[in-house]
C-alpha cells in the first residue's frame, strides 16, 4: 500500500495546529515559541511544541517505514490508530496513569498528546542513578486494570470479541515475534554483541532449553488473546515526575503502538526484564544498594498486580465459574509466564537488533560483564519458569548474575 501524506516539520506545525479545533485552549498556534523534535525511538516523528505562554503539546506522527533503517523497511502508519485507541481505552480505566490523547488524526496518522515535558522518561532517570519510589507499584496496578477491564473478565463477551477483531496489529506483532523470540536463537544477520560477549551469545544460541522456552513464549504470544495489552511496556515507555529519592509525583504510561489482544504476562515480563537491566547497570557502576533496589521492583510490581487483580475479581463480569479459586489459578499461570517473557526480553536486548541504553551506554569494559550477566539471567529464567510459585524466585534466579557481575 502506498501512503501519500505530509510529514510534520517545524515549518508546517503551526499551520497544522490551526486546523485542529480540538487543541484550542491548550496551545495558541499563532504564538508558537519553540518546536523541538524529541523522538528517539525507532519508528516515529515526535515534536514538543510550546507557545509564548509556555503551554505545550506533543505531536506524534507515524511514518510509513521504520525510522531507524529508512524506507528500506516499510511499515504501515495505521499503527498510530492502534496506539490512539489503546491509550484511550487504558486512559478510561486508569486516567492517572496513562497519557491523555487530545485528538487522533487518521488522515496524517498524528496523535496529539498532553504535554509531559515536565516528566522524565523513567529509563533515563534510572540511567542517571535516580530513584523514584512507588512507580513499580502503580505500574502493577495499571497492568491489572487493563487485564480485567479490557477482557472477558470485566466486559461483555460479545464486546470483547469485537474489540479483538478491531485491534488486530499483525505487522507490529510480527516484529515482536521475530526480534524478541526467534532471532536471539536464529540470527538472520541483525544480531550483534561486543567481541567480549561473542562466546556468551554463542552459548545462548546453543542452549536448547532456552530455544524451547522461546518456542513456548512465541506460541503463547501468538495465541493467547487475553486482554488489550500495551505490547511494549518498559521503563522507556513510562514517564515520571518528581525529585529523586522520593515517591513519584506523577507516573504516565505512553507509546502503546504495539498494543493488541495478547497475554497479560507479556507486559509484566517486559517490566521485569527492564528492572533487571537497571540492576545490571547499577552493579556495573558499583552502585550495589541501588542494584538491589532495582531488582526489588519485580516484587513490587507483581504484588500490586496481584492485589489489584484479586480486588477486581470480586466484581468480574461473571463470578459463578470465574470465582476466587479461578482468579488464583490465573495468577499462578501469569506469574510463570512473566518469568518466561522476561527471559525473552532480556536476551533480545543484548544480542538483538534493538539494544537498550541501560547497557549500551556503559563503557565497553563495564558493558561486557553487564551483558554477560543479563544473558546468564535470561537462560536461568528460561530453564526455571515452569512452576514459579513465588515472585521471590525471580530474584533468586537472577541475583547471582545481576548483583555479582
Amino acid at each position: 500500500m502506498t501512503h501519500d501524506y505530509t510529514f510534520l516539520d517545524a515549518d508546517n506545525i503551526a499551520e497544522y495546529l490551526r486546523s485542529r479545533p480540538e487543541v484550542q485552549g491548550r496551545i495558541d498556534p499563532d504564538r508558537i515559541a519553540s518546536i523541538r523534535e524529541i523522538g528517539d525511538g525507532n519508528l516515529n516523528l515526535v515534536f514538543h511544541v510550546l507557545d509564548a505562554d509556555q503551554r505545550g503539546i506533543i505531536l506524534k506522527q507515524s511514518l510509513p517505514y521504520v525510522r531507524m533503517t529508512g524506507d528500506g523497511w516499510p511499515m504501515t502508519p495505521e499503527r498510530a490508530a492502534r496506539e490512539a485507541n489503546s491509550l484511550q481505552e487504558h486512559f478510561a480505566l486508569t486516567p492517572e496513569l496513562v497519557v491523555e490523547v487530545v485528538v487522533y488524526d487518521p488522515e496524517r496518522y498524528i496523535l496529539v498528546l498532553e504535554d509531559l515535558s515536565d516528566h522524565s522518561v523513567w529509563r533515563d532517570a534510572l540511567n542517571r542513578s535516580e530513584q523514584h519510589f512507588d512507580v513499580a507499584r502503580r505500574l502493577g496496578s495499571y497492568v491489572a486494570a487493563v487485564a480485567v477491564g479490557t477482557s472477558i473478565l470485566g466486559r461483555d463477551r460479545g464486546e470483547v470479541a469485537e474489540r479483538i477483531a478491531e485491534t488486530q496489529n499483525p505487522e507490529l506483532c510480527t516484529i515482536t515475534e521475530d526480534l524478541v523470540f526467534t532471532e536471539p536463537v536464529f540470527d538472520i544477520g541483525r544480531n550483534s554483541v561486543l567481541p567480549e560477549n561473542a562466546a556468551d551469545a554463542a552459548a545462548l544460541t546453543a542452549d536448547r532449553v532456552f530455544a524451547a522456552a522461546m518456542a513456548e513464549a512465541k506460541w503463547r504470544f501468538m495465541t493467547q488473546a487475553e486482554a488489550l495489552i500495551h505490547g511494549d511496556l518498559h521503563t522507556g515507555s513510562v514517564m515520571v515526575r518528581g525529585a529523586s529519592g522520593a515517591s513519584a509525583e506523577s507516573v504516565k504510561v505512553f507509546d502503546s503502538e504495539f498494543a493488541f489482544y495478547g497475554p497479560v504476562a507479556f507486559d509484566l515480563g517486559a517490566l521485569f526484564a527492564n528492572y533487571s537491566f537497571a540492576a545490571a547497570r547499577a552493579t556495573a557502576l558499583g552502585e550495589t544498594e541501588r542494584a538491589s533496589w532495582a531488582l526489588s521492583l519485580v516484587s513490587e510490581t507483581w504484588q500490586a498486580f496481584e492485589q489489584e487483580f484479586l480486588r477486581l475479581s470480586e466484581n468480574w463480569h461473571e463470578t459463578n465459574l470465574f470465582n476466587g479459586d479461578f482468579a488464583r489459578a490465573r495468577l499462578d499461570r501469569i506469574r510463570e509466564e512473566s518469568f518466561l517473557f522476561a527471559s525473552a526480553k532480556m536476551a533480545r536486548r543484548i544480542v538483538g537488533a534493538a539494544k537498550v541504553r541501560d547497557i549500551e551506554t556503559l563503557e565497553p569494559g563495564l558493558r561486557a560483564p553487564a551483558a554477560r550477566a543479563t544473558l546468564a539471567s535470561a537462560r536461568a529464567l528460561a530453564a526455571n519458569w515452569r512452576g514459579a510459585s513465588d515472585i521471590a524466585q525471580f530474584s533468586e534466579l537472577v541475583s547471582p548474575h545481576l548483583l555479582n557481575s
